[in-house]
């Protein structure tokens, strides 16, 4: 295969951890640690003394997303020796879990509102020198992390990330947080670590021909892998891309969250959870082959896998300047740093955001804005909504944030004023406490406790609550989950009969008897705007 070849559009780059599919809380070393033993250790031993139960769980529409491994029952002896080998290979992340649970315990026993000082001598020894021993307010003893330093420790292992080659043909894949990878004849798997180039170089093919022995240099293709890598090459060149020319901003839909604005100037691409081009497809969308070649700014609005994920971003990597993330500073073991664990990965031009805190390019104004609710209750400071001005046409992205007190948008209206069109999350029911932090929790929580703290978005109320604090001329409810090539992470299956349905349903239907332009999203949707003062209007809706 010497001659010019692109990579084929519907090849999937899937980032692994250990075998299991990598989301953000493994690459962070703390959140990692606790993960590998409170979810992979876990499931992986439930697996082994009852695969039967987890056969049958996973074919109950009630436990999709539950910790349930996908094989059917079988593949139990290469799920016994993945637990033996995670429990050799990650001997560092265990001791780390068991250390953090040690210091909780010595806390809540020795930390009683006097001087913390004497209680440094007491940290378990590998803790050492990575934590500080605080109070809050009322006397109540935590510990943050000084993570930097734990990015260069031995608790960041790079070797345990690896890459997964295959060919989707349809939308349709499992749930990927609860079963690992295990080897299959039409994959070829890459000992490599997130940060390589040649994954960049690979990437790159999808639209730029080049060369397969090359990037098979580069990748460390071996002849074992070689029948199977080149079947993941064509000739045939990819539909061709149009660059937005227009003099109008134009918004496309993605699905979920994802969502890409562009003038003939500047790109900028919120919450990228994209679909594959190249199979036959139920639902029309648009797909990474429809992204511009440079993207300005990916902008991220939290640390949630549905919105912040590595199968897309990775081979995304070569296309996008910069990468705007809520800023973390505080080391706390439920809010790790997203700017750190993308430089980590190989990203660069990674800017954190405040609230209230401006990025200003070309025409276009990007304003961090107050992210509230979603997060269960805990004190996590990564997330942020996303204020987008081009020209004098304003756009508010508020994700999933749960609108639990109204006036604090009102307070964001005073500052930045009405929008013309509003996005929003109303995924309200949301899962519980534990499906997502369980494996940071020291101790069990109660279970009417647990189920009392969602993963929630707004709700009617409190949608319409935002809609009369920005006064938009168009409301878009998104980021539901309900795209298909979305269930494998989002494991979300909704009826007419379902809470965020009706909720949404609602807030449409208010919308637009108030005479306002309003729609659940759904696949894919283009439209342009004006982006003057004096014709601020919808030109097309596709």
């Amino acid at each position: 295969m010497s001659t010019k070849v692109y990579l084929k559009p519907n090849v999937v780059i899937e980032p692994l951890f250990d075998n299991w599919y990598a989301w953000s809380h493994l690459i962070s070393p703390a959140t990692g640690a606790m993960n590998v033993v409170g979810r992979h250790l876990k499931i992986m031993s439930s697996y082994i003394q009852a695969p039967a139960a987890h056969a049958a769980a996973v074919k109950n529409p009630k436990m999709l997303g539950g910790p349930f491994i996908d094989y059917g029952g079988k593949r139990v002896d290469e799920i016994k020796n993945l637990k033996e080998e995670t429990l050799q290979k990650q001997k560092d992340l265990i001791a780390f879990n068991d250390a953090v649970k040690e210091l909780d315990a010595l806390l809540k026993s020795k930390a009683k509102g006097f001087s913390l000082e004497p209680l440094y001598d007491e940290v378990p020894e590998i803790l050492q020198g990575y934590v500080e021993l605080i109070y809050d307010l009322n006397n109540q003893p935590s510990f943050r992390f000084f993570e930097s330093l734990l990015y260069k420790s031995k608790f960041y292992n790079p070797d345990s990330q690896s890459i997964l080659l295959w060919i989707t043909e349809n939308d349709e894949r499992p749930f990927v947080l609860s079963t690992p990878r295990l080897p299959d004849s039409n994959q070829v798997h890459l000992d490599i670590p997130f940060d390589h180039k040649g994954l960049d170089k690979l990437s790159r093919m999808k639209r730029i021909p080049g060369s397969v022995s090359e990037v098979k240099e580069l990748l460390g293709i071996s002849k074992e892998q070689e029948e199977v890598f080149d079947t993941f090459f064509t000739t045939e060149p990819p539909k061709e891309y149009n660059q937005y020319t227009g003099d109008k901003v134009r918004m496309r839909y993605f699905g979920h969250a994802s969502i890409l604005v562009e003038t003939k100037d500047i790109s900028i691409m919120l919450d990228p959870v994209i679909s594959y081009y190249g199979y036959h497809q139920d639902v029309s969308r648009f797909s990474d082959m429809d992204l511009p070649e440079v993207i300005d700014y990916v902008l991220i609005t939290h640390n949630h896998q549905d919105h912040i994920l590595f199968e897309t971003l990775i081979p995304l990597r070569h296309k996008i300047k910069n990468i705007v993330v809520p800023r973390s500073s505080n080391g706390s073991l439920q809010d790790p740093s997203l700017k750190l664990m993308l430089q980590a990965i190989g990203f660069e031009n990674v800017i954190e955001i405040d609230e209230m805190e401006a990025i200003n390019f070309s025409d276009c104004t990007i304003t961090g804005v107050p992210f509230i609710g979603e997060h269960s209750d805990l004190n996590i400071q990564c997330k942020i909504c996303h204020h987008v001005a081009v020209g004098d046409f304003k756009m508010l992205f508020v994700a999933d944030s749960c609108n639990v007190a109204a006036k604090l948008y009102e307070h964001v209206q005073a500052e930045l004023g009405d929008v013309d069109v509003l996005f929003l999350g109303m995924e309200c029911d949301g899962a519980p406490l534990s499906w997502l932090y369980g494996p940071l929790l020291t101790e069990t929580i109660d279970r009417d406790k647990d189920f009392s703290r969602r993963l929630a978005g707004s709700n009617f109320e409190r949608g319409k609550a935002l809609v009369e604090a920005f006064s938009p001329k168009e409301v878009y409810v998104y980021a539901m989950g309900q795209e298909p090539w979305l269930e494998f992470i989002s494991s979300i299956k909704y009826t007419d009969e379902s809470n965020p349905i009706i909720q949404s349903d609602k807030l449409v239907k208010y919308c637009m008897d108030g005479n306002i332009i309003s729609e659940r999203l759904f696949g894919e949707k283009e439209i342009l705007y004006n982006k003057t003062q004096e014709s601020k209007k919808v030109l097309e809706s596709v």
